[in-house]
């Protein structure tokens, strides 16, 4: 009798707790959230390639040195965040064959066609043509070509799995289960000063299925956490700024006893609690933004785009180079000198260089999509492709499940 009580409150309590678990369409404040995820994407790699964070085991550190750094943290949790969202999303989404094979096709036109280009026209720098290069280019997921679309393509090849036990588990299974993956993950690698030699610092997708079923989590049973004012904020700038504070402590360890070197950026790594909580502040204080009328419609036409700019910036063709072309030289001489105006240049650089990859990342794709559409369309007049497309179609219905509520 006790358990039968017990199990008929749980149910209560899981369906009261879960009213958004279901399909919506597009929310412009989270995908405002991800185009701003995604230009964190570009000031990181602007800041890391371009030459612009100073050596940590420097005995001395400028005013602006110290404040690319503190950028840096502020912007560290792009990466979770960005997959905190489609974690989100695809929760309640079904698999789709045409979708993850429209998610390769795009990977592989930008890999092989900016890698190429990048290395005919001589513009390449820091990789050399050979074998491993045009392999890279050729099987860019299992060549790790962006390792964030490595994780997240098989990520997404788990969904029938995944999807499915996130979507039937009760709250207590789910947050035993988070709880294990968290601790195994995030939480033992956080509190132990040692680098364990399994520990892929979050650039592998076991990583992301723990930020996956976080999303999923928060999406069921997330209620009133949502909902809270405060909590975003706290969770997003007091992370950062203990990011960067441990930094520096780890640094004057390092500068004091020799030891730890390997550590330094041992906070500024994806699976270390503290940009992960800091990423789930950063969606929170979005989540309570409300966006309507033409902003909203603007943002929603071009989030969809924002993977274009990951897939352009980060191509072995353009990888090491665009900082160049867009100050990074003259910001880092700047900060080198210790010049008056070197904090200025460091922000007007930065600014700069992301608008600009963020704009032409987001046009190449929307290009993309217009010359898929028109070979889609052309094709369509082939029998065999047809009969292809068919097929493809037919597989993804195999993963709606009968009872019309999908993944």
């Amino acid at each position: 009798m006790p358990q039968k009580d017990f199990s008929q409150k749980e149910k209560e309590a899981n369906a009261a707790s879960s009213p958004s678990f279901s399909k919506q369409g597009r929310m412009a404040n989270l995908e405002l959230l991800r185009c701003v995820a995604m230009m964190m994407v570009v000031i990181m790699h602007y800041l890391g390639k371009g030459n612009l964070l100073a050596d940590l085991t420097e005995p001395q550190l400028t005013g602006t040195e110290l404040a690319a750094w503190l950028l840096e943290a502020f912007c560290i949790v792009a990466v979770n965040v960005y997959m905190f969202i489609s974690g989100f999303f695809l929760c309640t989404s079904s698999f789709k064959v045409s979708r993850l094979i429209q998610l390769w096709l795009q990977v592989w036109v930008y890999s092989v066609g900016i890698g190429l280009l990048g290395a005919l026209t001589g513009v390449m720098t820091g990789t050399d043509v050979d074998i491993h290069f045009m392999l890279t280019l050729l099987f860019p997921v299992s060549m790790g070509h962006y390792w964030f679309m490595t994780a997240y393509v098989f990520l997404y090849l788990m969904l029938p799995f995944v999807g499915t036990a996130v979507r039937r588990m009760n709250k207590r299974q789910m947050q035993t289960a988070l709880a294990l993956l968290l601790f195994a993950f995030c939480i033992i690698k956080s509190v132990l000063p040692v680098r364990f030699e399994m520990d892929g610092q979050g650039y592998d997708c076991l990583w992301y299925l723990c930020v996956f079923v976080t999303a999923a989590y928060v999406r069921r049973f997330g209620g009133g956490f949502l909902e809270k004012r405060r909590l975003g904020p706290v969770l997003y700038g007091g992370g950062c700024l203990l990011i960067f504070a441990a930094t520096l402590l780890l640094r004057r360890i390092y500068l004091r006893s020799g030891s730890l070197d390997t550590m330094l950026k041992f906070c500024m790594e994806y699976n270390h609690i503290l940009p992960f909580l800091a990423a789930i502040g950063l969606f929170l204080v979005f989540y309570r933004i409300k966006i309507h009328g033409k902003a909203a419609i603007l943002i929603n036409r071009v989030a969809p785009y924002t993977l274009g700019v990951y897939l352009l910036h980060e191509n072995l063709g353009l990888r090491y180079t665009w900082q160049n072309w867009l100050g990074a030289g003259k910001a880092a001489e700047a900060m080198k000198e210790g010049s008056a105006g070197a904090f200025g240049l460091l922000l007007f650089w930065t600014a700069a260089a992301t608008a600009a990859v963020f704009v032409c990342g987001v046009l190449a794709d929307v290009l993309r999509k217009r010359v898929f559409g028109i070979l889609h369309r052309g094709l369509m007049r082939v029998e065999i492709y047809r009969k292809l497309t068919g097929k493809i179609e037919s597989l993804d219905g195999i993963f709606k499940e009968e009872d019309g509520h999908g993944l």
